[in-house]
């Protein structure tokens, strides 16, 4: 290699002279600069490969920090795209160098392996029962039953409590039906292709995703052992076995369920999200099997899996096919209140018929609260009036029937069968040892039978009064049409609410209701009726529904607060809001009507109230909730970011500053950056001391006879004229965009460092004291120096201002079609929030004049193309300006006294510099 540099070297010297003896030929000249070129090229591509690894590596610390979700197909993603642009680095560092490093490569493989190895898919081990009887299930199977199949196994076999008969389609005989005919390779394909965080591209992939699934024949061996479990539970000959029940003397009919693995945990529920089919007839069960397995893929289920962060192949779908209970009554009992677990109560939500109606959160219904004290009694009742039920339909599935006028307003179970269903909950609790969400149901020979059992979570709540109840009475509260609440209570037991009567307030737009969430949140109010208004809704909004589905779950992540005309709180919606820690009110008649134009408001689900406008006494200021947090795909990434993100090589000075010390791809990006500034600029590694037949190629900056810490290498007319020696005039600049990011730099003084407070100041110490990242500016030569490549159209700025590392790249060419400006910037010596505040301003200010800006933490990533060349000249000129005038503004960025007027005076100075076009 130093050959080639010394034979580069001669050739600038002699310029354009003749060849003279012993010198180099005309055919050399033109093979070296040729050669010159090509190595310029390489230096660009790398350069571009590092702003690339660099943007994915401040995507992913972003993603670890923040609470956007994301799924494995982002994770693989990520690592395999850091993993190409490192690679690309290396091999052009290597290129650059004549093969000076290759152990890189070596090194390279070892780390990405160990990428590898963390985010490839889980393949679970086959070989199981396709079915399996509810009799001979238990928790011991969850990891093939599901478990909510495996609860009702458990249930039966230990307890000897009634549940209904039925099968179990298995975790391998799901994955028989989805290794069919390679549905499982494709449908992998299409979610790799989709965009898993926009809901439009959701909604059409869920919707083909379906059709495949329903599309799909079932393999002739699982179709043969789930015929044989239907033609033994609907044979002539069968009846329930003891501690089973199928309501005796009626048809046999099957209640299809979803029981997916990872379903009904604590961490995650999964509530509602997946399809259940009741009433279906023998000869049906095969096909709707297939609809429960592809309910996997619906929008509800896929976008709750994204939020929570559960892989997709982590959840295979075993199916539950049950023996249909004819139910008079049924509902969810709660060992303890979901919205407080100190309260010592049993709380139970009833309906007649099918408790369809609770669980799907269609009607209000009865609510009995039972106190745990010995002996239990009921302390509580809320009756709703509830003009309807779900029944059996004659041919199949379920349909909606009035109630007999003198039942609507009536107790759909009594205060005997309210305590039996409680001290069922709280053996339950006992025998699991963690609080129960339990589904149950009475046949018409009056025999509870319990449909599932599940763990129950708490709602996240920042205060609530010790031994305050939520569903407490209160005196004070409003009844019936004064509210406009749907449920009623009897003289006993007046409605909740947890407010001061006497106390006077902000206005007030809904009052009553029940309080499925506790908490407050404000935002937009947005009313949903329909699948389309979904994709509307805003970032931050209140979510306005009439009945509360599960069909809405998609809108939790992003509501601030949830209101429903209809719905209580044991309804699926209910237990995913209070699992997102999302404030809910349900059972406010016409609030859809009432909220359709209200603008911003303010849902205070605690004490029952719908406020106009913000009010921000009634929030909380807590960071917003990270769902994804601890879960599988979370902990993927956080493993894979081990192997990606810390930087270990800090000293290019240091005997460590060397391939064999890089243990993560930032370690390897920041060697070959390091050393190809220092192979095309011709700096050594030791104190600017050239090695052995090594020319400088970089020509440094003199402004006025005094030599800057800047170095120009042109790659192709950037310079007016040939410059011999080692110093080149800004006079002698010919680069069009680098005197336009030079005149922006230059055209107002810097006034230095802004005056901080104590706190900036301790800020800026103990970061600089902790942070291992941070770099004093004089460490190495060549933390000292700005590079700059440069043509007659281009030019490319590498520079270290203080404790901040920046990118400026532009193309100015006649055709604006060729035009562009990029601006990397990142880090800074205050803490993380006061650096993400100035990379936010930075980028406010950019995105004002038409640039692209990605505000990943501390990191800003700008960009924009496309215009003619003298805007993009103006461009450039105002980000040279921005470049040296929001240095150390970071420490300041919380002290609006102090940054208010830096601000001011940066907006003035832009105005001139860069102006804003319309």
């Amino acid at each position: 290699m130093g050959g080639f540099f010394h034979k580069l070297g001669t050739l600038f010297r002699r310029q354009d002279a003749p060849a003279q003896d012993g010198g180099v030929s005309d055919a050399e000249t033109e093979r070296l600069r040729a050669l010159y070129r090509e190595r310029c090229s390489r230096f660009r591509l790398l350069l571009s490969a590092n702003k690339s690894a660099l943007e994915i590596m401040a995507d992913m610390e972003e993603a670890l920090r923040g609470v956007r979700p994301f799924g494995m197909t982002y994770v693989r993603g990520a690592c395999t795209r850091v993993c190409a642009s490192v690679f690309q680095i290396v091999r052009h560092l290597n290129a650059l160098s004549d093969n000076r490093w290759p152990e890189l490569e070596t090194k390279f493989d070892e780390i990405r392996t160990g990428i590898e190895a963390v985010v490839a898919p889980h393949v679970r081990a086959g070989g199981g029962p396709l079915v399996l009887p509810i009799a001979a299930t238990g928790v011991d199977l969850a990891d093939q039953t599901g478990g909510k199949m495996a609860n009702l196994g458990e249930i039966r076999r230990r307890l000897g409590i009634t549940v209904p008969d039925g099968f179990v389609v298995t975790a391998s005989g799901y994955q028989r039906f989805m290794e069919a005919g390679g549905l499982q390779e494709e449908i992998d394909r299409r979610i790799q292709a989709a965009d898993a965080t926009r809901l439009d591209e959701v909604f059409a992939l869920s919707a083909s995703i379906q059709q495949l699934i329903l599309a799909a024949p079932v393999p002739g061996d699982l179709a043969d052992a789930i015929t044989a479990q239907v033609e033994r539970l609907a044979g002539p000959l069968h009846s329930p076995h003891p501690g089973t029940s199928a309501c005796a003397g009626a048809e046999v009919r099957f209640a299809v369920r979803s029981s997916a693995v990872g379903e009904d945990s604590l961490d995650a529920s999964f509530a509602g999200q997946y399809r259940s089919e009741l009433n279906v007839p023998p000869e049906d069960v095969l096909d709707t099997f297939k609809d429960i397995v592809a309910s996997k893929y619906g929008v509800t289920a896929m976008t709750y899996r994204l939020a929570r962060g559960i892989p997709d192949e982590d959840v295979p779908m075993c199916v539950g096919c049950l023996v249909m209970v004819d139910a008079v009554a049924g509902g969810v009992a709660y060992s303890r209140n979901p919205l407080d677990l100190r309260d010592n109560t049993v709380v139970i939500n009833a309906v007649p018929g099918l408790p369809k109606a609770v669980v799907d959160g269609s009607f209000s219904p009865d609510v009995f609260v039972v106190s745990r004290e010995v002996p239990m009694q009921v302390a509580q009742r809320q009756i709703a009036a509830k003009p309807q039920r779900f029944v059996r339909d004659p041919v199949e599935g379920v349909r909606l029937e009035d109630m007999p006028a003198d039942m609507v307003d009536a107790p759909c179970i009594d205060d005997a069968r309210a305590l039996e269903i409680a001290s069922l909950a709280a053996g339950f609790e006992v025998f699991y040892g963690e609080p129960q969400d339990i589904e149950w149901a009475v046949c018409p020979e009056g025999v509870l039978t319990i449909l599932q059992s599940r763990p129950l979570r708490e709602a996240r709540h920042d205060e609530l009064p010790q031994g305050e109840s939520p569903v407490a009475g209160d005196e004070c509260a409003p009844t019936g049409e004064e509210t406009g609440a749907a449920e009623r209570a009897d003289a006993h037991a007046p409605l909740s609410g947890g407010y001061n009567c006497g106390e006077s307030g902000p206005p007030v737009l809904l009052l009553g209701g029940t309080p499925v969430s506790p908490g407050a949140g404000a935002g937009l109010a947005h009313v949903v009726r329909k699948d389309m208004d979904l994709l509307s809704f805003p970032d931050g909004g209140v979510l306005v529904i009439e009945r509360a589905l599960p069909r809405w779950a998609p809108l939790l992540s992003r509501a601030s607060a949830v209101v429903a005309e209809a719905g209580g709180a044991a309804g699926h919606l209910a237990s995913v809001a209070r699992e997102y820690g999302v404030p809910a009110l349900f059972g406010l008649p016409r609030a859809a009507e009432l909220l359709e134009n209200a603008g911003i408001v303010t849902v205070d689900a605690d004490n029952r109230r719908v406020h106009p406008g913000r009010i921000e006494e009634l929030l909380g200021h807590a960071p917003r909730r990270n769902l994804m947090e601890g879960s599988p795909v979370h902990t993927a990434l956080a493993e894979a970011a081990r192997l990606v993100l810390p930087l270990h090589l800090l000293d290019p000075e240091s005997p460590q500053f060397a391939p064999a010390h890089c243990r993560t791809l930032h370690d390897i990006t920041r060697f070959c950056h390091e050393k190809s500034v220092e192979v095309l600029f011709g700096v050594s590694d030791h104190m600017g001391v050239a090695e052995p037949g090594a020319q400088r190629l970089g020509k440094q900056l003199r402004v006025n006879g005094t030599k800057l810490q800047y170095w120009l290498l042109d790659i192709d007319g950037g310079f007016r004229k040939p410059v011999s020696g080692p110093v080149v005039d800004l006079a002698d600049i010919a680069s069009a965009p680098m005197l336009a990011l030079w005149d922006g730099m230059t055209a107002v003084p810097w006034a230095g460092p802004p005056a901080t407070d104590a706190r900036g100041f301790l800020s800026v110490m103990m970061e600089s004291a902790v942070n291992p990242d941070l770099e004093p500016t004089a460490a190495t030569t060549l933390a000292n120096r700005n590079f700059l490549m440069i043509s007659r159209d281009y030019c490319n700025l590498q520079a270290r201002f203080g404790y901040h590392f920046c990118t400026v790249e532009a193309m100015a060419a006649d055709n604006p079609h060729e035009n562009y400006v990029t601006f990397q910037f990142k880090g800074g010596a205050a803490s993380s929030e006061r650096r993400t505040l100035r990379a936010r301003f930075v980028g406010e200010v950019l995105e004002a004049r038409g640039f692209r800006a990605d505000v990943k933490d501390d990191a800003l990533f700008a960009s924009l193309e496309g215009l003619p060349k003298e805007r993009i000249l103006t461009l450039v000129r105002g980000v040279g300006y921005l470049l040296i005038h929001t240095r150390q503004i970071d420490m300041v960025a919380h002290n609006e006294r102090v940054f208010g007027p830096i601000r001011d005076r940066i907006a003035a100075d832009m105005a001139k510099i860069a102006p804003v076009t319309g």
